[in-house]
């Protein structure tokens, strides 16, 4: 009788220690996700107080911290429909409100209700992209995004911002529209049908191990050495990419179809010739 209820015991310890440690796993994703809404608040306050450079650099670390929560909780298996819903709300905030406050105090106020109007399109597009993303993540490829994610649009407006203010502080007019025409085009990004590479499956990656971990290594050395240029040409990069592969595709296709068009010809005229000689 006094082992039977040894054993209970034990086995309901055993069970305690594993909610315990289930209720640890569901925790710290929600943790990096309050650390990536945390970061975006910080830039919230930072651009109102008029440190736009402070601002940027939260955007990017709030960057970090989403990147981390979807890994943690992957890794672990503990992905949750409330961790999802919270994680679209921080980055919401992160990406989607504090970028476009960003842009607007330090470039497009100038502009007056076109340049606020710019900013609300900005952010507006970003909800709509989050809100797709959520309906689609189960049926969309894993190895590409549909449409511009709200991370790289959110970096893109940081890294410019990072790069272009020590140099231009104060915008005038002209800098003012060609940095709204960039924001309605990033806005519009988001919510296209335009590919973007996930970097989820890349086999180069697992065929040529050391080539990619030297190249790595290169790019963080060329990162460090210029960080704000290098930032801002990777974001750009990755923002053209898009639309470079999309039209590179439309006339891949459009080939594609005059060859098969021409195939499709040359074998009808072939038909005709063979009935003329069986005549």
């Amino acid at each position: 009788m006094q082992t039977d209820m040894k054993k209970k015991a034990r086995t309901n310890k055993r069970r305690k220690k594993s909610r315990d440690r289930r209720k640890g796993i569901y925790i710290l994703p929600n943790l990096l996700t309050t650390g990536n809404l945390f970061a975006g608040f910080v830039s919230i306050v930072s651009t109102i107080d008029g440190q736009y450079e402070k601002a940027a650099i939260a955007i990017l670390i709030s960057w970090i911290f989403d990147i981390l929560d979807g890994k943690v909780a992957r890794l672990s298996q503990s992905a949750s429909r409330f961790g999802i819903e919270y994680d679209s709300l921080a980055d919401l905030v992160a990406f989607g409100v504090a970028p476009s406050i960003l842009i607007y105090l330090w470039a497009l106020k100038p502009l007056g209700r076109t340049g606020w109007l710019a900013a609300f399109v900005f952010m507006a597009c970003g909800a709509l992209r989050l809100a797709r993303f959520n309906v689609q993540a189960s049926t969309e490829a894993k190895h590409f995004f549909t449409g511009l994610p709200i991370p790289g649009a959110a970096g893109f407006i940081a890294t410019i911002t990072l790069f272009l203010y020590p140099k231009v502080p104060n915008p005038g007019v002209t800098f003012s529209w060609v940095l709204l025409c960039l924001t309605f085009i990033i806005g519009l990004l988001m919510v296209s049908n335009i590919k973007y590479s996930a970097f989820k499956e890349l086999d180069f990656v697992k065929a040529r191990p050391v080539p990619v971990i030297l190249a790595f290594v290169l790019i963080l050395v060329t990162v460090a050495a210029k960080p704000r240029l290098m930032l801002f040409a990777i974001l750009t990069a990755y923002v053209l990419s898009g639309p470079s592969f999309h039209i590179t595709n439309l006339f891949k296709y459009r080939q594609i179809g005059r060859d098969n068009s021409s195939a499709s010809d040359q074998l009808n005229e072939n038909e005709h010739i063979a009935e003329r000689e069986a005549k």
